[in-house]
Parts: structure tokens; C-alpha cells; sequence
């Protein structure tokens, strides 16, 4: 199955044309790597070297890409030796990256009021996929809802566009997404300005249950986070009769399919099956994988 990703993954050596630190160990890379950023789509990632001292890759989601100028971004956090290393990069250094890798999420026409769901370092899928809405896709009116238990990695301020069925005095945004007039919400349990105070899918909830019917027909569920959260989404898909996509998160050492080292058990028609995370998802349908 391995040989069906040959000629679509690409090693390059890729130069840091940006890398900006942020709060509690959170950091945008931005590298110059033109084939993965011609083939990337919302949901794919990139296997980085995060030291020439160091041969375990890891897997990192792409955040944005410019096929045009062959960037590709990044949104990681400092979680152990790899990623503390991959933070002292500096910017004119180059990073072995190899991508872009994975099955993307996977848009249907007949629901044109997609809900992304980002949590954490969940949120760069849901960053790329609302950049390739904006741009590429026409018709759709997607709601991008990020949470974090940290301070947000990017600018916020208070949105200056509409959700209906938001609670009064969520007002915080992302100021991206005003920018590029997607509306977006924020959640966190923390005691943020303008943040609902509560779980990104308790926010999910009271905007659902505020749509009529034929609204709700149109809506569906993307998201990228913790195990936990998209569990989490996975039972608010079932409670609203809807369709959900999931991006899973998993260790994995070559990330090409060949170890098997980063398998999940997914419901398949022929029944339960073993799904490689890297090549066989990382996207799956929410209810094949928490069922």
C-alpha cells in the first residue's frame, strides 16, 4: 500500500524563512519548500528533521502554503528534545522536510456550512482549511472555532463579523480570519477577554442548536485536537444526526506507511480493521474511529 505515496511525498531541504516564538512554547515556522507546498491540501502534514543530530522525524501539521511562492507554515508547541531542538532553528538554516504526507479532509457540496473545530495544535489543519475555502472554494460558509488552554498563537481581537447563536459577549476572534471575513470564535477555560469560557464543543453546541432544520442539513464537522476533544466532537456529531471528519493526532517513526507504528482501529463494512494514521488518515470519519 506504501507504493501508492511514491512520487506524491518529496524530501526537500528546506530553508526557515521565518520562525516566531510565542507564549507557553509555541512556534510559527514558515520554510521554503516549493513541492510539498504545490501538492499540500488541508489535512496533510510534513515528517521534519528537527536536528541533523537527531534521525527521528516528526510528523507537524501544515498550517498554510503558497503554491505560488513555495512556502509552507507550521504551528508547533515544545512538548520534548525534538520540537526543543526544532525551536533553536534560526531563520536562513535549513530543515530536512519531507511531505507533504496524508489523506485531506474531504469537502461535499450539498453541506456548505462546514464547522472547524481546532484545539490546541489541533488548529493548523483548521487554518489551512479555511484559507483553501476562502480561496479555492466557492458557495461555502464555514464558522472556525479554536480552543486552547495556553495563550492563542496569533492575534485576537474582538470580531467584527456575526454569528448568530454565539452566546452574548463571545466577541473574541482571530484577526486573520476577520481579515479574510471568515468568522471565528474562541474557547478556552481559562479566564480569557471576550472567550466563551467552557469546551469548544460546548460552544459547537449552543451554534448548532441554534439553526432551523434545513440549516442543520447543510452543516458539517471538521476538526483537529487532543483525543479527548475529538471524542468529544464524534459525540456531538451523533447527538445532531451529522457528518464528521477527524484528523488524528499519533507518534509515528517513518510516516510513509512502511513501520506500522502509528496504527488505530477504524469500523470498517467488513468490520474492525488497522488504519495507519500517516498514509491511511490522518484524516478519518469521525464515528469509524470513536464508535
Amino acid at each position: 500500500m506504501s507504493k501508492a505515496h511514491r512520487n506524491t511525498i518529496f524530501v526537500e531541504n528546506a530553508e526557515i524563512l521565518a520562525h516566531e516564538a510565542h507564549a507557553a512554547g509555541q512556534f510559527v515556522m514558515r520554510v521554503q519548500a516549493p513541492e510539498c507546498a504545490q501538492r499540500a491540501t488541508p489535512g496533510s502534514f510534513a515528517h521534519i528533521q528537527c536536528d541533523p543530530m537527531l534521525p527521528m522525524r516528526r510528523p507537524i501539521s501544515i498550517q498554510r502554503v503558497s503554491s505560488q511562492q513555495g512556502w509552507v507554515e507550521f504551528l508547533y508547541k515544545v512538548v520534548g528534545e525534538g520540537t526543543r531542538l526544532l525551536a533553536t532553528r534560526k531563520v536562513g538554516e535549513c530543515v530536512s522536510t519531507m511531505g507533504p504526507i496524508g489523506n485531506p479532509f474531504e469537502l461535499h457540496a450539498d453541506r456548505t456550512r462546514p464547522l472547524l473545530l481546532g484545539g490546541g495544535v489541533g488548529i493548523p489543519p483548521m487554518v489551512f482549511l479555511a484559507d483553501y475555502l476562502r480561496q479555492v472554494q466557492t458557495g461555502f460558509q464555514p464558522l472556525l472555532l479554536m480552543g486552547s488552554e495556553v495563550p492563542f498563537p496569533f492575534k485576537t481581537q474582538p470580531s467584527q463579523i456575526m454569528v448568530p447563536g454565539i452566546p452574548e459577549g463571545v466577541i473574541a476572534a482571530s484577526a486573520q480570519m476577520d481579515d479574510w471575513n471568515i468568522p471565528s470564535r474562541l474557547a478556552s477555560l481559562q479566564d480569557y477577554a471576550g472567550v466563551y469560557q467552557g469546551y469548544i464543543t460546548d460552544l459547537a453546541r449552543h451554534w448548532l442548536t441554534s439553526l432551523d432544520p434545513q440549516s442543520l442539513q447543510e452543516v458539517e464537522l471538521f476538526a483537529c485536537g487532543p483525543h479527548p476533544m475529538l471524542e468529544a466532537v464524534a459525540a456531538l456529531a451523533r447527538e445532531f444526526g451529522l457528518p464528521a471528519q477527524v484528523s488524528l493526532e499519533e507518534f509515528m517513526a517513518c510516516a510513509v506507511g512502511g513501520c506500522a507504528g502509528c496504527v488505530v482501529e477504524v469500523k470498517t463494512p467488513a468490520g474492525p480493521a488497522m488504519k495507519r494514521v500517516c498514509v491511511d488518515g490522518p484524516v478519518f470519519e469521525a464515528q469509524s474511529v470513536f464508535f
